[in-house]
């Protein structure tokens, strides 16, 4: 059983960790502008906060991926949509 637990968790960790990755790329790519257009904080602000999820993640474990989980969700679900929208993007 407890070998079950760690493997979840192992799998929890590497989906969250490759989401956050995935926010921080598409962050990085945004035009900087688009941030304040669409009412949020600026682009180095989020950098700065899905990097250091995924840098939290990777040194405190479970505890630092729930940080990395929210931080990158926060971005995904309510900052990404709406940068797309203001650069006339596809979801």
């Amino acid at each position: 059983m407890n070998q079950l637990v760690g493997t979840v968790l192992f799998f929890v960790q590497a989906a969250v960790l490759i989401m956050a990755l995935y926010a921080l790329v598409h962050a990085a790519l945004q035009r900087p502008d688009a941030y304040t257009a669409a009412e949020k904080l600026t682009k180095p602000v989020w950098l700065i906060i899905l990097g250091a999820g995924i840098l939290v993640a990777l040194v405190l474990g479970i505890t630092g991926v729930a940080i990395a989980a929210v931080a990158s969700g926060v971005y995904l679900v309510d900052v990404r949509p709406k940068l797309l929208e203001i650069q006339g993007k596809s979801r």
